[in-house]
């Protein structure tokens, strides 16, 4: 059973669907038990920061999605998902995120049309993590105006380039993060998403 975390905000759908079509049980909850027993846990998010974070915090989520990463169960947070993995963004002013990794999250500045919004391709950075298995270097489609700078380097697996390096793939231990959308990426994206579900047992 993977648990696709219903706090009100986020793609929650179609999530499911891809979750179902890799062959996989999935659950839409925000049922604080029902996450914790599931195998995996998807965080999807689509909108600002700040209204998420609200939403979780008041939904209690924000502290069963810190207990369920604190299990060793594997955790994936998806587009806004990702970023609110990490310890703050400056999206409409400074929020507090999950804090489950390391890092900031800011808006894109540069004579250059944002947001990021199309078919970009991946770079490894860290190719022997399991979430690439058997998958080669590919494109996979991103929309968002604010991307991650991660602290660790080691908590960077793959970038994509928009101007500048940005972040793409993140994980350490058992959480990651996809800040494009795998669901709507085509082959690339479900096969990444594919392998995060292997992990899930």
């Amino acid at each position: 059973m993977i648990a696709i975390i219903d706090y009100g905000m986020g793609n929650l759908h179609s999530v499911s669907k891809a979750v179902e079509r890799l062959g996989y049980e999935a659950v839409v909850t925000g049922d604080p038990e029902q996450i914790l027993a599931a195998e995996g846990a998807i965080l999807p998010g689509v909108g600002a920061f700040g209204d998420a974070m609200e939403h979780l915090r008041e939904s209690g989520l924000d502290e069963v999605v810190k207990q369920y990463a604190a299990s060793g169960k594997p955790l994936i947070g998806i587009c806004l998902g990702m970023q609110l993995l990490f310890t703050s963004s400056e999206e409409h002013g400074q929020h507090e995120g999950l804090g489950l990794l390391p890092g900031s999250v800011v808006r894109f500045r540069g004579d250059y049309k944002v947001p990021h919004m199309g078919w970009n391709r991946l770079s490894y950075k860290q190719s022997e993590s399991p979430i690439f298995k058997g998958i080669e270097e590919g494109y996979v489609y991103f929309v968002h105006s604010y991307h991650v700078k991660p602290e660790r380097e080691s908590d960077l697996l793959a970038v994509t380039d928009y101007y500048q390096p940005v972040t793409a793939i993140v994980g350490r231990d058992n959480v990651y993060g996809m800040q494009f959308h795998p669901e709507k990426s085509g082959d690339n994206g479900m096969q990444l998403l594919g392998n995060f579900l292997t992990l899930c047992k």
